[in-house]
């Protein structure tokens, strides 16, 4: 079995269209996130919110493009180790700062456990690759 198959990129081709998903509500509708999130939202943290919800699109879908390949690349899945680490290490701060509720540590709690599965996969690709003819 190549290493393009198998459960573990089934599961962060899941998390790619999730975050897809999330970062596309996110975007059109930041009030209503953050608004969960937090307390009441005034307009900067809403575009901000939004203008985030954008780039989760974009990585989402990255990550879900690079696993739809028939050799993924290895680099791009690290790369979104690195959003899904980073937002989980950001979304901590803030619920440290008081910004947004307790129940936001769900969100960067999945974040975290994605990273690091994107890791375990990149990694896994590399030995893969070094070991082709």
């Amino acid at each position: 079995m190549s290493a393009a198959h198998g459960a573990l990129p089934r599961f962060l081709r899941a998390i790619g269209a999730i975050t897809l998903v999330s970062g596309a509500v996110q975007a059109a509708w930041p009030g209503l996130v953050l608004g969960e999130l937090g307390p009441r939202p005034d307009p900067l943290d809403r575009q901000l919110f939004g203008t985030i919800g954008m780039f989760m699109v974009v990585s989402g879908g990255t990550l879900d493009r690079a696993l739809a390949a028939r050799q993924p690349d290895p680099g791009l899945v690290r790369w979104a180790a690195a959003q899904k680490l980073g937002a989980s290490v950001a979304v901590g701060i803030g619920v440290g700062r008081g910004l947004y509720a307790r129940r936001a540590l769900a969100v960067a709690g999945f974040d975290f456990l994605s990273g690091l599965g994107c890791l375990a996969y990149a990694r896994q690709l590399g030995r893969t690759r070094t070991q082709s003819p």
